[in-house]
């Protein structure tokens, strides 16, 4: 629905990754999330590493039109950087983060890499994300499924609607390279007949 924005993605588990840095290529960002699988980055969450990362990669853009998108249990247990930490680093270079927290405490099916899925006892820390979106500028939000979680996006989406004041104009560039070759082989031809001629 953005697509004049400039969007990124980072998983993470025991460690961030960016699967995808900033860029207006949205269905390539899609086909990333798409083809990511819940265990891939590792089974633990390290949520302050992943903002870290995603300041590190917005802290060069306006802070008016930088935003994160944090979706988690919001249960940390493997960061480096404490969360709190890295959203205060957040907070300094002017970028808000909407966080929204899945899931729900007890049993929870969880993807047993062979196709099943396998029961695992799951818990969600609403306290710190709260605590980081507050602290931000941000917004919580609770999502229990899908439709809850399109809704928290819509709201987002009319949260973070940034006026452009310059407009960019599209310019299709069109090579010309073969005017000056042309004109290069045309008097290379002549050049060859007349030392034919003198011959």
């Amino acid at each position: 629905k953005r697509p004049s924005d400039r969007v990124g993605l980072i998983l993470f588990g025991e460690h961030p990754y960016l699967q995808a840095p900033l860029t207006l290529d949205t269905t390539a960002v899609t086909k990333l999330l798409d083809n990511s699988l819940p265990g891939m980055a590792g089974d633990a969450t390290a949520i302050g590493d992943a903002i870290g990362l995603a300041v590190k990669n917005l802290r060069q853009r306006p802070a008016a039109s930088s935003a994160i998108i944090l979706l988690t249990d919001g249960e940390d247990n493997a960061s480096s950087i404490p969360p709190m930490q890295a959203a205060k680093l957040a907070q300094q270079y002017g970028i808000r983060i909407y966080t929204i927290v899945v899931g729900r405490d007890g049993l929870a099916p969880f993807p047993d890499g062979h196709g099943g899925f396998i029961m695992t006892s799951s818990s969600v820390d609403t306290t710190l994300t709260r605590e980081i979106a507050e602290t931000t500028g941000g917004a919580f939000y609770t999502a229990s499924d899908q439709k809850s979680l399109e809704k928290i996006y819509d709201q987002i989406d009319s949260l973070e609607r940034t006026p452009s004041e310059k407009t960019r104009p599209l310019v299709i560039r069109r090579p010309l390279f073969q005017y000056p070759m042309g004109l290069s082989l045309l008097l290379l031809g002549i050049l060859s007949l007349a030392e034919q001629i003198r011959k």
